[in-house]
């Protein structure tokens, strides 16, 4: 999780937020907003990420949340100035009973993620990444997990998820030399789903939200719950909870409106109910 350079703050007490949240229908588009900084993350936004993911996570009315950056660079990861020494002391990166955004402790997000980088997306970047649902890239995105570089290695979920869906190979080819890549090659590890245009992929992420939102929202984290389940218990785990997932949604208001509507020959609008 540990970065390239992130300059020292010097921005003092300011009260801009380094994350921006715009609500918009059955969306949070959630913004880093430290252009100046290359989106460096220093404690200040790590916490106001933590908070906003949180917000979006308790917000009933939300089904989806978009993660982008302002600026050329979706960041240039940790800003070791201040966030090197907090960590050697020991101190929590993100507040108790927050949604972690890396997803590894604590409170974990039940609700789906769509996430869209650009230029720089080191470290904490990519591990951000591996922590969301479905990612997008501009094509101008350039990848790096440089941690070992600087004499340490990411703690932030990359050696856990990236063998997952790169391969063993694929993932140590970037992991243990600390290389940069580029987003053709993050695509054919899996890495991210699509590449666009660069200026385009806030756009596309937002789409792929909105589809997301379109969907019977219990369903969707039936499916985000059953897939977690395969992925930290095995499939057995997973199949053996299946039924009893299928019978509880069997049981709701969306699905007697998902049968009505295809009986009816329309689109369905779903409650979360």
């Amino acid at each position: 999780m540990f970065a390239s350079a992130g300059a020292c703050d010097n921005e003092g007490m300011s009260d801009q937020p380094r994350v921006t949240v715009e609500k918009r229908d059955h969306l949070h588009l959630i913004g880093l907003d430290r252009a100046e900084k290359r989106n460096a993350f220093d404690l200040r936004m790590l916490r106001e990420l933590a908070e906003a993911l949180t917000a979006y996570e308790d917000d009933d009315d939300a089904r989806c949340a978009v993660l982008y950056a302002e600026g050329d660079h979706f960041t240039a990861g940790l800003d070791l100035a201040e966030v090197g020494p907090a960590v050697k002391g020991g101190a929590a990166l993100f507040p108790e009973g927050a949604v972690d955004p890396l997803g590894l402790h604590g409170r974990i997000r039940t609700k789906p993620l769509v996430m869209a980088v650009q230029g720089w997306c080191l470290t904490i970047g990519i591990e951000l990444s591996l922590a969301a649902d479905v990612r997008v890239a501009a094509e101008d995105t350039r990848f790096g997990q440089i941690e070992i570089n600087r004499g340490i290695f990411p703690f932030g979920g990359a050696t856990i998820r990236l063998p997952q869906i790169a391969g063993w190979g694929n993932a140590m080819r970037w992991l243990l030399t600390g290389d940069i890549f580029d987003a053709a090659e993050a695509h054919r590890i899996g890495l991210v789903q699509e590449v666009v245009a660069a200026g385009e992929q806030k756009a596309k992420a937002v789409a792929i939200a909105e589809t997301i939102a379109s969907r019977a929202p219990l369903g969707v984290r039936a499916t985000l719950e059953s897939s977690r389940t395969t992925l930290h218990e095995g499939p057995d785990a997973a199949a053996e909870a299946l039924l009893a997932q299928a019978r509880v949604l069997m049981n709701s208001e969306d699905a007697e409106e998902g049968l009505r509507s295809f009986v009816e020959r329309r689109d369905a609008k779903f409650t979360g109910q």
